[in-house]
């Protein structure tokens, strides 16, 4: 669980709440087919800026940042 490391409850609710509203930006630039596996790593990347991030806007964009410079 990409989550599973964060014990903060208010961090957990922003890591939570980012990564759905970053993908929906995302998911009209994926590739057809683009699926679970490809969203996993999203969530990996969302949790690994969680403590670098002020907000739910701020570290959705950080993900989109990170996943566009991956792919």
């Amino acid at each position: 669980m990409p989550f599973s490391s964060l014990t903060d409850p208010i961090e957990l609710a922003r890591a939570e709440a980012a990564p759905e509203k970053a993908w929906a930006e995302l998911k009209p630039w994926r590739p057809e087919g683009s699926g679970e596996q490809e969203r996993n790593n999203f969530a990996y990347i969302v949790a690994s800026l969680v403590p670098l991030a002020f907000d739910e806007e701020d570290l959705a964009q950080r993900a989109i940042d990170r996943f566009c410079e991956k792919a």
